[in-house]
């Protein structure tokens, strides 16, 4: 059975959760305080006296840097450097949880779990353990309180409580991971506390909006952390030690300009823009120039995109989407600077 069965909306094999039209969602999530729930994440609970160590031999972060109270950003690597999957770590007393895309995740598991070999590290699917809810709007501290749960002060800090674990991505956008046995009750005091219930395609647009990826199966080993602004949003550390792709990921940093990076784009009309999608621009003719991350409707109209494409066509402007003569896109900003 699903953590979020008690939901009156219907979800999809890959855990997206719709009330309504998906543009209802992210005009909800661009107006009002929203409560999302995020059965599009799976999750993963690392357990035993090695985890930190285990978990900090293979991914791009320093974890063993990881508070208490604190969250990372980090990016599992292929040998090649190319992100196999996009992460979100934090502390459960003395465990540390993953999240990451649902269609990734029980490959991830596996994949993990091939690397313990004798260190004292158990890994196991924790995706029944929580139920994970987006919560963005002015709306949120007081609704936090309502539902016993605490606010984080800061950006990528966590604040624990009887109720679960609330972990702050943003200075408007918040996760709170809230134990599957009290998650129908945390729910309904989140709504009555003034939360609107939004689908999933609003939490899509909000991660949008604050220039966070999401590596999912369409662009799995497409990209090094930088071209997704992994090290801009605190996805890198540049000072610990190897780790698979570490080399490659190190080279682009240092070597040379980065040639491409994740833009926010925009498309007018009824452009169909899908995870995976081709990019093309005039400076390259007929050769793609990018993928398409993320996608989700427009609160102004269209549709709304995270995309990694080549900087130098960025900046001429001229985009298009599918092929050389398609759909238009615009560059949108970002929260933070490119550099």
């Amino acid at each position: 059975m699903s953590t979020y069965s008690f939901l009156d909306a219907p979800e999809t094999p890959l855990g997206t959760i719709e009330f309504g039209p998906p543009e209802a969602a992210v005009k909800l999530a661009a107006e009002s305080s929203v409560a999302i729930p995020l059965g599009n994440f799976g999750l993963i609970r690392a357990t035993g006296e090695e985890a930190v160590a285990f978990l900090h031999n293979l991914v791009s972060n320093d974890v063993k840097k990881l508070g208490e109270n604190s969250a990372q950003w980090n990016s599992l690597n292929s040998p090649k450097g190319r992100m196999i999957a996009s992460l979100l770590i934090w502390r459960d007393g003395a465990d540390l949880i993953i999240a990451l895309a649902r269609d990734l995740h029980q490959a991830v598991l596996k994949k993990l779990s091939m690397y313990v070999l004798r260190s004292k590290v158990k890994l196991t699917d924790a995706s029944g353990e929580f139920a994970l809810f987006g919560l963005a709007g002015a709306g949120v501290p007081a609704a936090l309180q309502a539902a016993g749960l605490s606010n984080p002060d800061e950006t990528m800090y966590t604040a624990p409580s009887p109720a679960g674990r609330v972990i702050r991505l943003g200075a408007d956008l918040l996760v709170a991971a809230v134990p599957a046995a009290s998650a129908k009750s945390v729910w309904r005091a989140l709504g009555e506390a003034g939360l609107s219930p939004a689908g999933s395609s609003g939490w899509t647009w909000l991660m949008i909006r604050d220039g966070l990826p999401l590596v999912t199966q369409p662009v799995q080993e497409e990209f090094v952390a930088q071209m997704l602004n992994f090290e801009l949003i605190g996805g890198v550390s540049f000072n610990k030690g190897c780790y698979p792709g570490q080399e490659i990921v190190a080279r682009t940093q240092y070597l040379g300009k980065l040639k491409k990076r994740m833009y926010r784009l925009h498309f007018d009309g009824a452009a169909s823009v899908q995870v995976g999608s081709d990019l093309f621009a005039p400076d390259f003719g007929d050769q793609s120039i990018g993928k398409v991350v993320l996608a989700a409707p427009s609160p102004s109209g269209g549709q709304e995109a995270l995309a990694v494409l080549q900087s130098s066509s960025a900046e001429a402007g001229e985009l298009h989407l599918g092929a050389p003569d398609g759909a238009r896109a615009a560059v949108m900003p970002l929260p933070y600077s490119l550099g």
